[in-house]
């Protein structure tokens, strides 16, 4: 009976061959997930991927260090996102402003004015979700924007599924803090877990 040839070891570092197939391999799940939780909705995913994989191409070898690998990595999918939602944004700005309106028509009527208004109540909480320091606010996005379940988030975050429900248990009290905080008084900058909220369990 012949004997089976032994896997080949793992690509280590950046000159090691396959390195880039294996980084990507073993991250992308992940970082689909952050995309996910950053991007907006109407850009496509896969376009998202492909940006990040071309940014570990063309950075591999500078790439040297596996223990900053997964950050700068992050980092990189939250830019990536955020760069399209930019481009969303401002591409919808250009739009509506060249949209002429005649001067005869209708006023907006009270249903059209109480969808804008929880559109609006919406962007609200994401904004503050995506303040969230990022072990919160990724795992809110992605079960209530995304409609993962539980057992996906962890999958995908690689993390238990009581740590995704402690996380989703704070992250919600903190988005409410925050908006209920914003209403009476407008705040900027990041949302911190309070002391009472405690750290994460993993």
């Amino acid at each position: 009976m012949a004997r089976r040839a032994a896997n080949p070891p793992a690509p280590t570092s950046p000159g090691d061959p396959g390195w880039i197939e294996g980084v990507w391999h073993s991250h992308r799940r992940w970082v689909a997930a952050i995309l996910l939780a950053h991007k907006p909705k109407s850009v496509d995913l896969e376009d998202l991927l492909q940006d990040v994989a071309l940014a570990v191409v063309k950075h591999a070898e500078n790439l040297r260090d596996p223990a900053a690998l997964k950050g700068w990595l992050r980092t990189v999918a939250i830019n990536t996102a955020r760069t399209a939602g930019r481009r969303v944004t401002t591409r919808s700005t250009v739009i509506e402003g060249n949209a002429a309106r005649p001067d005869d028509a209708p006023s907006v009527d009270a249903a059209h004015n109480e969808q804008q208004a929880a559109f609006e109540e919406g962007q609200r909480a994401l904004r503050l979700a995506r303040s969230m320091p990022p072990a919160y606010g990724e795992a809110l996005i992605l079960r209530a924007v995304r409609g993962m379940s539980y057992r996906h988030i962890a999958d995908v975050l690689g993390v238990p599924i009581t740590t995704v429900e402690t996380r989703l248990t704070r992250a919600r009290r903190m988005l409410r803090e925050a908006m209920e905080a914003e209403v009476s008084q407008p705040v900027a900058g990041r949302i911190e877990p309070t002391s009472q909220q405690g750290g994460d369990e993993s």
